[in-house]
């Protein structure tokens, strides 16, 4: 009996340090967006950036992140989610330092880009790594709504830790602030996740396919970008999406012919997994671009401090942290699709109140109670997806289900924020804070219309409460 508690005790003891260790690279990672995302003005006015180089220090991120974490994933089934684990840490670590010391608009975006693969080759281990942890379904769910929650932390610090270190400091911190943090996770890591082989997969990884749906993605957002200024019509926009559809094509040919492709498209036949993906393409930017609008509008029309804007979207990453806490509690109850949908109309009517606060340009105050309220339904409604895209995945292909819904979500948010960027821009005039007032109104408006348009898919999500 002494023998099974302290057994059952041990177990317990490296199921936290698990949690704990991924919790704190769900925390980096984050932190790491919401941080730059108040830091853009002064990176603007120190470097020369112009707006389409503005938007890309957010999108270089969000593109390599979506193209590479489908090998991530594959490259922790193969070779050991712990090895690949602290690869991540090192690359995210070192292309934090050089975007810190970035004196070139073009360096900046290009350490930025790095960064993408390093995060893309965490994000899916971290969720691999809880997934064979954590096996009963509530007891994962619990597990994965810390997890989420710490991630909606991580939003919150960054606000208020990037005005910090960009009002007391510079805008470089925001970056360099990553650098000890990641050295102390690679030795909490080497503890905690003991460097072992893979589970039993062979094959080698698929480079040509993530170099091409990586190319896909980033022509299908240089298209959009560049229509905002150019116009749909022109020859470089049109350009532009034809390599991505060309370059999509050719990566669904290059699945189906390699031996060892990166993203199987037997997966598809996984009903569950398809829907939360779908979902998560179609939501997955909502968070961002609503931080990003929230935070170009209280500088540039209400002409807030960095210090200030950090402090005024701090209630909306606390209602992701929030939302994603509560969530799991909420599924004691609820089935994923109940939980989803409360997580939609939550989030619907938050930002649509979003909406008359810009628009009437109210005291900045105002945002804190819609954007608290329209966060809190992003928290509530990313556990359910989570949990439908993992539930009948086989365990040697969890980790390529878990970059492929990362993948959804950072590639659905890297094309919203482009899609929001030419709706604001076309609406907005740069020379007049009533236009700019009038495209983040407008940016906001498409936002909740698109939440409020999944909730048909959302009705199919599992009607089934997770079990003990």
């Amino acid at each position: 009996m002494l023998r099974a508690a302290s057994t059952s005790e041990v177990s317990s003891r490296r199921q936290t340090a698990v949690l704990v260790v991924a919790s704190a690279v769900a925390l980096l990672t984050v932190l790491d967006l919401s941080v730059v995302t108040v830091a853009l003005p002064a990176m603007q006015r120190e470097l020369g950036l112009s707006a389409g180089q503005l938007q890309w220090v957010v999108n270089a991120y969000a593109l390599t992140l979506a193209g590479f974490l489908l090998l991530g994933g594959r490259a922790a089934d193969l070779w050991g989610a712990e090895l690949v684990f602290q690869v991540g840490l090192v690359v995210f670590t070192v292309s934090s330092l050089a975007g810190g010391l970035a004196v070139e608009g073009w360096q900046l975006i290009t350490a930025r880009a790095v960064q993408g693969v390093g995060g893309a080759v965490l994000a899916p281990v971290t969720l691999t790594l809880l997934t064979r942890t954590f096996r009963g379904s509530q007891e994962r769910a619990r597990a994965l709504g810390i997890w989420a929650a710490v991630a909606g932390i991580g939003g919150a610090l960054g606000g208020v830790l990037g005005g910090l270190l960009t009002g007391l400091l510079n805008w470089r911190w925001v970056l360099m602030i990553n650098v000890p943090v990641g050295v102390a996770l690679m030795v909490a890591a080497l503890v905690v996740f003991p460097v072992r082989r893979g589970h039993g997969s062979h094959g080698r990884l698929d480079v040509p396919g993530a170099v091409a749906v990586t190319g896909a993605s980033g022509a299908l957002i240089g298209g959009i970008t560049t229509a905002e200024g150019l116009g749909w019509s022109d020859p470089r926009t049109v350009a532009l999406i034809a390599v991505a559809v060309v370059l999509a094509l050719g990566f669904v040919a290059i699945e189906r012919r390699v031996s060892a492709p990166l993203m199987p498209l037997s997966i598809f036949r996984i009903r569950s997994l398809v829907i939360a993906n779908t979902l998560s393409l179609l939501t997955g930017g909502v968070v961002g671009a609503t931080f990003f609008f929230l935070s170009l509008h209280l500088q540039n029309v209400h002409h807030a401090t960095p210090v200030a804007t950090g402090f005024l979207l701090l209630p909306g990453a606390i209602g992701i942290s929030l939302g994603a806490r509560l969530a799991p509690k909420l599924l004691r109850w609820a089935s994923q699709r109940k939980a989803y949908l409360i997580g939609v109309a939550l989030t619907v009517t938050g930002l649509l109140w979003l909406c008359t606060v810009v628009l009437l340009q109210s005291a900045p105050a105002q945002v804190l109670a819609p954007s608290f309220l329209a966060m809190a339904g992003c928290g509530f409604s990313g556990l359910p997806l989570t949990l439908s895209a993992l539930a009948d995945v086989p365990e040697d292909r969890v980790g390529l289900a878990s970059g492929l819904l990362n993948t959804s979500r950072q590639l659905g948010g890297a094309v919203l924020l482009a899609l929001l960027m030419a709706v604001a821009a076309a609406i907005a005039a740069p020379q007049r804070a009533g236009d700019l007032t009038a495209g983040y109104t407008a940016a906001l408006v498409v936002m909740a219309f698109l939440v409020a348009a999944t909730a048909p898919l959302g009705v199919r999500l599992s009607s089934a409460r997770p079990k003990a």
